[in-house]
């Protein structure tokens, strides 16, 4: 695994940050705005999920049917415009461990770094804004792409490679995320998924999901990249 020639795409929630719940709580109000549905959100894990997925879900789950592609794309509209307020008020939101030590030591070691995540593009901003995270991503793969993961993951490899000017295939693409929903969409690619307990699952639950490697938090990275090289 020669570092310039990787391609690290990262998930955000779980991974990246921790919102302190501003996502649920936006959605929450956009729900409310656009269907009448109060505290929608209850009792839901959106882990891994795709926001469309995340939309379709609990209107299946409230309102016993799929929601209209219209429906979908008026929640989603709303949520954005709830989410920059909750995200600035969330007193819980925070980067996880060695984020920044670990996002600079890949990009001294060349390789190329972007985003595979659950959030529209918009929303993927709104939240990597605040910890002054977005800069450092100059493409990735959204759920405003797809509301099947593995088919933004695809999306990001191929932004990837037209933002490296060259291919990335199989482990060259590093899919780094909190979720066993992470796993299975690197694996969607032939890409090598690392995990990171730093969300909802453990290391044992990660590697029981498939991962090549799980680390406990992004501050085991540095020292598994030597033992790689």
């Amino acid at each position: 695994m020669h570092h310039g020639l990787v391609l690290f795409l990262f998930d955000i929630d779980g991974t990246l940050v921790l919102t302190g719940g501003a996502g649920l709580r936006a959605l929450n109000r956009a729900f409310a705005r656009v269907l009448g549905l109060e505290g929608a959100c209850q009792g839901y894990s959106a882990a891994g999920k795709t926001d469309p997925l995340i939309v379709e879900e609990i209107v299946g789950m409230r309102l016993g049917r799929a929601p209209t592609p219209e429906e979908t794309e008026a929640v989603l509209a709303a949520y954005l415009e709830a989410l920059p307020e909750e995200v600035a008020s969330a007193e819980r939101y925070r980067v996880m461990p060695a984020v920044e030590p670990v996002l600079e030591l890949l990009a001294g070691r060349r390789a190329t770094i972007g985003l595979a995540t659950g959030n529209v593009e918009a929303g993927a901003r709104i939240k990597l804004a605040r910890a002054d995270l977005w800069r450092r991503f100059p493409f990735g793969g959204y759920g405003s792409d797809a509301r099947e993961r593995g088919q933004l993951v695809r999306r990001a490899i191929e932004r990837g490679a037209a933002h490296a000017g060259r291919a990335f295939e199989g482990h060259d693409v590093v899919v780094v995320g909190d979720t066993r929903h992470d796993v299975e969409a690197a694996h969607a690619c032939g890409a090598f998924a690392l995990g990171v307990a730093t969300g909802p699952e453990s290391v044992d639950q990660l590697r029981a999901a498939g991962a090549e490697v799980a680390l406990a938090t992004l501050e085991e990275l540095p020292g598994w990249l030597a033992r790689m090289v």
